[in-house]
């Protein structure tokens, strides 16, 4: 019994994104689809995530940006990525015309969104509020 509440307890501690998970929140962007990305979403007080496709250009350009800013933000900013093409629901439910699309959700609401590719400097600008 206390093994099973004290399971219950971190599992609960570590759904709330606890002060003791602060260090281990993810340093690489988070492979998202359809079926989990909602509950990502709420999962993380501050996620990006990168709406793009494997044969768009810009997208391949911006990729290593998301991938520096996943371990330099590590603990403030949870990056994650969305291919387009595997998952229409998202794309769809979010309005994604245009790729690479970024969306930024803080406290499992949107808060903004940036469209096109830009260099590290200016989306560290742009991301600057969130965290």
């Amino acid at each position: 019994m206390i093994k099973k509440k004290k399971l219950e307890q971190l599992k609960k501690q570590y759904m709330n994104g606890g002060k003791t998970m602060e260090n281990k929140l993810p340093d690489t962007p988070i492979q998202l689809i359809d079926a989990d990305i909602d509950e990502i979403i709420r999962k993380f007080s501050t996620i990006v995530i990168d709406c793009w496709a494997p044969w768009c250009g810009p997208c391949r350009m911006i990729g290593p940006v998301i991938e520096e800013l996943a371990k330099e933000m590590q603990g403030k900013i949870v990056f994650g990525k969305l291919n387009v093409d595997e998952n229409p629901q998202t794309s769809m439910k979010y309005g994604i015309m245009s790729i690479p699309t970024m969306l930024v959700f803080k406290n499992g609401q949107l808060a903004d969104r940036f469209v096109g590719a830009m260099p590290k400097e200016m989306l560290l600008q742009k991301l600057k509020p969130y965290h």
